[in-house]
């Protein structure tokens, strides 16, 4: 595709397209349980069965991504999609990476919306919300475990932790803040900042890389013109859209609002699927009255329990609030086209993000600044991960959670007379059943749903509630 600047290889021929096809048909369907998940199954398959791609090429792209907004996961796809078979590989990782929970979230959304008040869906999402947490947790600990390499990095994650948590600090703050002390960092104290190796041609098996990836780093080269083309086609396919809702329905449609306000949100999230929550969340329930409190957490269950990018939970979000704001339009019409809307703005962005920037990235891939520059920003973003899973905790044990305001700090004190005795016991088997008996995701998952429904169903008649 010469419009993005590229050319006939001039290396090795590249995977077939067929072959990448089934491949990240296989990691669609296997991606399951969150970033961590994904990123892990990512792992296995590309690089440890197939060896597609060495290590440290693929935590270099990795490292860009955690630092972009928006899925992590996702936009590793299209990354590593666009280095194995160009513009056509990288739209189709990233188009299959979100096909089947866009279609599995949109059924679930249905169903939620036709029976959300019944016992049996009340039920099961009861007990998914405290498996959610423990789901949380874990991704803190296995991203830590991979990121957090020296006692520096630890203690990034723990500044970014308390700046987001207890002082309210802007995500994108705390990510140029991290960015700058690792660029520091590296070179002050580079035994701190552990940096990704450069390639080295005909090195052992951990930097062996496949020859087209190599190919095609010298084949698209960054240039101005390239970026000017990828960017006016992304935005024209982000935007145009939306100037067709609004002179179809009026700029106060729920539907150019969600379009507005989804939009907002892929450019200032940072951090993934964890990250976003709490910001959509609040501006769901509080500014836009899409969402009752409390049901953003039985969007993240069906999140967690169907394969695809965790910030999938958007669309949920998108088919509530097109669907009870119909305006002129069937509910169920009006909530596919909030999913379609919402879903849309969140994952075009995604690609322009990959496309525009890969090819510079690829080219400072042995540049020991950016890498440790990249380094510190993941710690950090280990610290919104833990803040996102205390919030979590917060909000699904007890009933009620206050803010209160002491000597400059942001403190959310829960009311201890609303803690939830059954969720509790659910949060701690998903614990349990995660950490020490490694029962696996979705073992764990389909357990607690089933002790969501014994208590609806069973326990809770009996003591007569």
């Amino acid at each position: 595709m010469k419009w993005f600047g590229e050319g006939v290889a001039t290396g090795p021929p590249p995977i077939p397209l067929r072959e990448a096809l089934k491949v990240w048909t296989a990691v669609a369907l296997q991606s399951f349980g969150g970033p961590a998940g994904q990123i892990a199954v990512m792992h296995r398959i590309l690089v440890e069965e197939k060896r597609w791609v060495s290590e440290g090429r693929f935590l270099h792209a990795l490292n860009y991504c955690m630092l972009l907004p928006g899925p992590e996961a996702q936009q590793l796809a299209i990354y590593i999609g666009w280095l194995l078979n160009r513009t056509l590989g990288g739209l189709a990782a990233g188009i299959l990476f979100v096909l089947p929970g866009f279609l599995s979230i949109l059924a679930l959304s249905i169903l939620y919306a036709t029976y959300g008040d019944t016992t049996f869906v009340s039920g099961l999402f009861f007990g998914l919300k405290p498996a959610v947490l423990a789901v949380v947790v874990e991704a803190v600990f296995r991203i830590g475990r991979r990121a957090l390499k020296t006692r520096v990095l630890q203690t990034l994650a723990g500044a970014a932790f308390f700046a987001i948590f207890f002082l309210d600090v802007p995500f994108p703050v705390i990510v140029a803040g991290a960015g700058l002390a690792g660029w520091l960092g590296g070179r002050l104290l580079p035994e701190q900042f552990p940096a990704a190796q450069p390639h080295a041609p005909g090195g052992s098996q951990d930097t062996g890389e496949l020859p087209v990836a190599d190919s095609l780093v010298h084949e698209v080269r960054p240039s101005a013109g390239r970026s000017l083309r990828v960017l006016a086609l992304g935005l024209t396919l982000w935007f145009v859209p939306l100037l067709a809702l609004t002179a179809l329905f009026g700029k106060d449609h729920v539907l150019v609002q969600q379009g507005v306000f989804f939009s907002k949100a892929a450019v200032v999230t940072f951090g993934g699927g964890y990250a976003v929550l709490a910001y959509v969340g609040q501006q769901a329930v509080e500014t836009f009255g899409w969402l009752r409190p409390g049901e953003m957490l039985d969007g993240l269950g069906m999140a967690e329990t169907t394969p695809g990018p965790l910030i999938m939970v958007l669309q949920f979000v998108g088919f509530l609030g097109a669907s009870r704001s119909a305006e002129g339009l069937d509910p169920l019409v009006a909530g596919i086209l909030g999913s379609i809307v919402t879903t849309w703005v969140t994952f075009v962005p995604c690609f322009l993000w990959i496309f525009l920037g890969a090819p510079y990235i690829e080219r400072l891939r042995g540049n020991r600044s950016l890498s440790t520059a990249l380094a510190a920003i993941t710690a950090a973003v280990v610290g919104v991960i833990l803040n996102l899973a205390v919030w979590f905790s917060l909000h699904t044990l007890f009933g009620r959670v206050d803010e209160v305001h002491l000597l400059g700090l942001r403190l959310q004190v829960p009311a201890w007379s609303t803690l939830d005795p059954a969720a509790l016991v659910i949060a701690a088997f998903a614990f349990l059943a995660l950490f020490r008996w490694k029962l696996g995701l979705l073992k764990t998952l389909a357990a607690s749903a089933a002790a969501g429904l014994a208590w609806g169903f069973v326990i809770r008649p009996l003591l007569g509630g």
